[in-house]
């Protein structure tokens, strides 16, 4: 839950989700969707579904426990080099080295070696150096606690309190004043923007949701309708009509862009009323089962940009009243409301 999360955020979900499956074996009994409903908040689902697949794995293949020896440790999926040695040492005292960006850092420094940190050479150097530390160190975990530490609150990676570290006395980089050049600035690559429209189809009956593949950003999430254009010129030939045939009163509701680590995603928002027969894979959701369907931020904010926009009279509406039915069924203050702006599309006509 930590990886690249704040504490702050981490602490609101840990306790409740480890109250809710104590044990390995709880967890690997949970489903899927379980799993990412009580992980919404934290971001990057891709770990929640490697959790809930390395606690299966400690099922099948460790009796239900987990694993102590980092070598074993690291068979585990979504568990690299660097947990499996922080979990060894620090817990069970194995001498296991461990490399993160801080103590790359502070041992770079140390030795006065201006490298790229991610480079291969450079981690086979650093996971060398930091193992001869342990096989050399009292403790193992005192050892790998403190180059954390060190790195994170002294040897930082902008103005660094070199009054106060204690290897100041032998930091070469300190020594040469160049403390500011190590390690190498690594060059930002530019994040490329891909374009989504999603649709949000929501009435009396429920929402209209779609479940997304366990591969790729937002892996397993709910969401609703959504097609993800391969270039950046689709989407100003997009027809919602064709793209989305069957569905009427399409209403163009908002747009706005999420910036994530590997990508941004530009939304574009459509609102329409729900077709009588849904396409395959899509589900409807009422409105008291939505918090069993796990969404990202992304998709919640898909959800509040639509929840202005109602969409246009369609056909079939209109057909009931001039039969003598009833009107509308009125929709849920969840779902979209009706608003003074939003283009529309689709096939509507007059009752007559």
């Amino acid at each position: 839950m930590l990886q690249q999360t704040q504490v702050s955020r981490v602490v609101e979900r840990f306790e409740a989700f480890v109250d809710r499956w104590p044990t390995v074996s709880a967890l690997a009994s949970a489903t899927e969707g379980e799993v990412l409903s009580m992980w919404q908040g934290l971001g990057y689902y891709r770990r929640a579904l490697r959790l809930h697949e390395a606690a299966k794995a400690c099922v099948a293949r460790f009796g239900g426990k987990v694993p102590k020896r980092a070598a074993e440790l690291a068979t585990l999926p979504g568990v690299g080099r660097y947990t499996a040695g922080a979990v060894a040492s620090i817990v069970h005292g194995e001498r296991a080295a461990i490399v993160d960006g801080n103590v790359a850092r502070v041992l770079l420094r140390v030795h006065g070696r201006a490298l790229d940190p991610a480079a291969r050479s450079t981690q086979e150097w650093l996971w060398s150096t930091a193992q001869d530390l342990v096989e050399r160190a009292s403790s193992a975990a005192t050892l790998n606690e403190g180059l954390m530490e060190l790195g994170a609150l002294t040897c930082t990676p902008r103005a660094p309190r070199c009054g106060a570290c204690p290897w100041r006395p032998r930091c070469i980089a300190h020594r040469d004043a160049t403390v500011d050049r190590i390690p190498t600035a690594v060059a930002r690559t530019s994040r490329p923007t891909v374009h989504w429209e999603t649709l949000v189809m929501q009435d009396a009956r429920g929402l209209v949701l779609d479940r997304r593949s366990n591969r790729g950003l937002w892996a397993g999430l709910w969401q609703t309708p959504t097609i993800e254009h391969a270039s950046a010129a689709a989407p100003r030939a997009f027809d919602p009509k064709t793209a989305w045939q069957g569905v009427r009163g399409i209403v163009e509701a908002g747009a706005f862009t999420v910036v994530t680590s590997p990508r941004r995603v530009a939304f574009r928002v459509w609102v329409a009323e729900p077709p009588r027969r849904l396409a395959r894979g899509w589900q409807r959701v009422l409105p008291e089962s939505l918090g069993e369907h796990a969404m990202s931020n992304a998709m919640r904010r898909v959800l509040e940009t639509a929840s202005s926009v109602r969409p246009t009279a369609g056909a079939r509406a209109t057909r009931s009243r001039a039969a003598g039915g009833s009107r509308r069924t009125p929709v849920p203050a969840t779902a979209p409301r009706p608003a003074a702006h939003g283009r529309s599309y689709g096939r509507s006509r007059r009752a007559g």
